[in-house]
């Protein structure tokens, strides 16, 4: 499980738009666990990012005995042209992220970029 939680990205998100997101905690016996961030455009509900952690998002992770949690949502606002994200908001069915640890995330995935928080807004 660990090889397999290794290979997870720890960020996939669309390359413009403003959108929701999803924080999800992945583990696997034997191995500490790891927060990823998924955001897509096409996600009309938070729970549809959340839904793809079971299905296509990493192929064959019950077999290797990964297992996922959503911690939260929200939104981001992704500006490549201008090198900014805005992470806020909240998702209804799942509660807020830590827009903290999101923000932390993309830093490390967009380390050219200026990225700000807040938790006002939907």
């Amino acid at each position: 499980a660990g090889e397999a939680l290794s290979r997870v990205p720890e960020v996939q998100i669309d390359g413009d738009g403003v959108f929701k997101y999803v924080l999800v905690r992945v583990s696997g016996a034997g191995a500490p666990a790891k927060d990823v961030v998924r955001g897509h455009g096409w996600a009309e509900y938070h729970g549809e990012g959340r839904r793809e952690c079971g299905t296509g998002l990493w192929p064959g992770r019950a077999r290797h005995g990964l297992s996922c949690e959503c911690l939260g949502g929200g939104r981001l606002s992704h500006r490549p042209e201008e090198r900014k994200i805005h992470v806020y908001g909240y998702s209804v069915g799942f509660g807020r992220a830590d827009h903290a640890v999101t923000t932390e995330k993309l830093k490390a995935k967009y380390p050219n970029y200026e990225i700000t928080w807040a938790d006002e807004g939907y």
